[in-house]
């Protein structure tokens, strides 16, 4: 299967400290691809170095293209989608205009993003910043999916949520993983194991273990990578 994309020695840092230090992975076109690790190393970090969010050397390749000297806006105009960890959402707009500027080159998947989240429909002139945790996380997945793209990146979207709320978004990024290509950071192993077919771990900046998910069934190799049982 082809890499969509190759990331090749990513350094980045941040003031005083070397948050990425070489990382190398390679996201294959379909399906999800999991970045694993700990609290603090450095996995929101390389969601933000790809889209250049944050100053980084290294080499980074998307659909056969090098998009490391490029500016954000451009590198999004590719196809590159982001949901970030905080959602981010615009509290002072509405569901729909928060939706709305996100949209790209004036067209939009309304019948996709509305089918996943009629919900959305029915706030869509309720302001953001009054939704409650689930609600916004699904504006910030509704903003990404609204356009056309090669490659999602999603970071940490059942963070914070309750019980029913991680399954519903489970099954929201299942359905988009049948079309979709996304490089996912998440916590929630179970929510790993049942989207992801590949995973790759992190280590204070470093790539320390990659393969397929099904790795995550051994449970020496989780508690040593993870620390988790």
């Amino acid at each position: 299967m082809s890499a969509l994309l190759q990331v090749e020695g990513l350094h980045v840092h941040l003031g005083e400290s070397h948050v990425l230090q070489g990382v190398d992975l390679e996201v294959a076109e379909g399906g999800v691809t999991a970045l694993l690790g700990r609290n603090g190393v450095g996995k929101t970090t390389t969601l933000r170095a790809i889209l250049g969010l944050v100053p980084r050397r290294g080499r980074v390749t998307f659909a056969g293209e090098r998009i490391d000297g490029q500016q954000t806006h451009r590198i999004v105009g590719r196809g590159l989608g982001y949901v970030p960890e905080d959602r981010d959402v615009f509290a002072g707009l509405t569901v729909r205009e928060n939706l709305e500027l996100a949209m790209r080159n004036g067209s939009a998947r309304w019948e996709l993003v509305y089918g996943l989240f009629p919900e959305l429909r029915e706030r869509g002139r309720q302001r953001a910043g009054t939704l409650s945790g689930g609600q916004q996380q699904m504006v910030a997945i509704a903003r990404a999916l609204l356009n056309e793209n090669r490659l999602l990146l999603i970071d940490e979207p059942t963070k914070g949520l309750a019980p029913a709320l991680v399954t519903t978004v489970a099954e929201v990024l299942e359905r988009i993983a049948e079309t979709e290509t996304a490089l996912l950071v998440e916590q929630n192993l179970a929510v790993v194991r049942r989207l992801a077919r590949e995973i790759v771990v992190l280590d204070t900046g470093r790539v320390v273990h990659r393969g397929p998910a099904s790795d995550l069934d051994d449970r020496a190799l989780v508690h040593r990578l993870l620390g988790v049982a």
